[in-house]
């Protein structure tokens, strides 16, 4: 298995997106897509941020919702602070039927997502790889209020420093990760076991040579 920094995984996708032009809208689908391919049953609790791994999270609700399984997706920001990719994918699950709870306040999150306990998965699409620093706020409350129930994280747990594999002052506990073109440098920590659980490395459509220095140059020369 073939592990990489953030700043590596960083830069793959800007060559990704800016360079070679395929949209971020479709890896985020896709994305959704290899995390919804994990969850058999429902019903289906998504937690989302506001960034891009929230918008993974509405990728998967949807899917979710087309599918039938009951749904329920918790906010934790303010709806109009999520933007791009990420809300075109939430008002695509909006248009479809589809609701959502916005908590930006760290106390209803944390209530709302505690309540999601008798719920057969929890989807963790509250923080990604960009998460620089401790966790605080509305998002250290809903971590710390997650239930013990079937969790698949989005790309990485909430709160792990994906290159040193620990927590940033708390994080998600899940019971599988599903991760995006390579698993990241610190799950091959012994200390990221417990919060990664099994570990999936799904294809989103980021081509090779956007990892290979080399390779890329070759392709950047002609």
């Amino acid at each position: 298995m073939k592990h990489v920094s953030t700043a590596t995984m960083r830069e793959a996708d800007r060559r990704c997106i800016e360079d070679l032009g395929i949209p971020g809208a479709v890896l985020m689908n896709n994305a959704g897509l290899a995390v919804f391919e994990q969850i058999h049953y429902g019903p289906v609790g998504v937690v989302c941020g506001k960034g891009n791994n929230g918008g993974d999270g509405f990728v998967v609700a949807r899917l979710a919702l087309v599918a039938g399984m009951d749904v329920q997706v918790v906010l934790a920001a303010s709806r109009d602070e999520v933007r791009g990719d990420a809300l075109t994918f939430l008002r695509a699950y909006e248009n479809l039927g589809g609701t959502l709870i916005a908590a930006p306040e760290a106390d209803d999150a944390a209530e709302l997502v505690a309540g999601m306990r008798h719920r057969a998965v929890l989807v963790d699409a509250l923080l990604g790889t960009g998460l620089t620093g401790e966790v605080r706020g509305t998002a250290r409350a809903v971590i710390e209020a997650w239930p013990d129930t079937a969790t698949i994280a989005v790309d990485t747990p909430s709160g792990l420093d994906t290159d040193r594999g620990i927590p940033r002052g708390c994080c998600v506990r899940a019971s599988r990760t599903v991760t995006f073109q390579c698993a990241k440098l610190g799950f091959a920590e012994a200390s990221a076991q417990p919060y990664t659980g099994e570990v999936i490395v799904a294809d989103i459509g980021i081509p090779p040579c956007c990892f290979d220095d080399a390779a890329w140059q070759r392709l950047r020369e002609g």
